[in-house]
């Protein structure tokens, strides 16, 4: 048996109205859960990257912690090792130092010894340095009386040689007065010119000029007195004459034909004095004589 609802009432109305017909949904919905679909898909990415975040932050802190306790070894290893280092060290200069101080003192007792010993010696010594002193003493006595007696000696023999000095003075003097001056080869009045030794020797008593003697063989070549040189080119001693070369200032003068004790003159370089060469004696193929130079020679300009 089929049952048929009654939508009508008793009056033959409807008891469920017809509902009213609803307006067509517009596509706005559709952006909407678009919308929310995205927003859903962002808090999902969101959440993996949050949870990947925090995956590589404890990670991390992980990584950390382990370099941490790795860093903290190495150092209580390294200051273990710096604690038995130090403890090495101090040892070391312990012991450097011990052995210094042993060392220092074997040298302190060695030169202490070596002291005392020098401090003996030198007692010894000063003793033998003071007997000696009272010998010498004794003998400087003596000495100074027999120094005594030979100032005595010597005082008379001093007066002799007074005597002798005066009698060579008056020699000399009187040897002088017999030396004369001559006119030279070059018309220049010379200095006092000595014939013999005798009276060479009473110029050089002078000091008037400096003398040089020689004694030149022509075989000899060139014979250098001072700053100059002389050779012999001929000697004729039959008529006591020569003929001389004479190489002064890098120039060669050749003196032809002069005579004994004819001063032979020529000058150096800047002085005024004529320097002169006298032949005393004319022998064979030699000559002797002196040379006569001016006391200052002017240096070369």
């Amino acid at each position: 048996m089929t049952t048929r609802l009654n939508n009508k009432d008793d009056h033959g109305d409807d008891l469920y109205p017809a509902a009213e017909p609803q307006p067509e949904r517009g596509p706005v919905h559709v952006f909407w859960y678009l919308a929310i679909a995205i927003a859903l898909i962002a808090i999902v990415c969101l959440f993996v990257s949050d949870h990947q975040l925090a995956t590589q932050m404890t990670r991390l802190n992980q990584s950390t912690q382990a370099q941490l306790a790795q860093l903290s070894d190495q150092v209580s290893q390294a200051s273990t090792e710096s604690a038995k280092r130090a403890e090495l060290s101090a040892q070391d200069a312990h012991d450097t130092a011990a052995s210094a101080e042993q060392q220092a003192r074997a040298e302190v007792r060695k030169t202490a010894a070596n002291l005392s010993a020098k401090l003996a010696q030198q007692g010894q010594e000063a003793q033998q340095a003071q007997q000696h002193v009272a010998g010498e003493l004794e003998n400087l006595k003596a000495a100074n009386t027999d120094a005594s007696t030979k100032i005595s000696a010597i005082s008379g023999d001093v007066d002799t040689v007074k005597g002798d000095v005066a009698s060579t003075q008056l020699s000399v003097e009187k040897t002088g007065n017999d030396l004369k001056r001559v006119t030279g080869d070059m018309g220049v009045m010379s200095g006092l010119i000595a014939t013999n030794g005798t009276e060479l020797n009473a110029l050089k008593e002078l000091g008037e000029r400096n003398y040089q003697e020689f004694d030149i063989k022509k075989t000899a070549g060139l014979h250098k007195i001072g700053t100059i040189q002389l050779a012999l080119a001929k000697a004729d001693p039959k008529r006591n004459r020569f003929t001389l070369d004479v190489l002064a200032d890098d120039k060669k003068v050749e003196k032809r034909d002069r005579t004994v004790n004819e001063p032979v003159q020529f000058y150096l370089a800047g002085t005024h004095q004529p320097v002169e060469i006298v032949v005393n004696e004319v022998k064979k193929d030699e000559i002797v004589g002196y040379v006569a130079m001016p006391k200052v020679t002017p240096g070369r300009p």
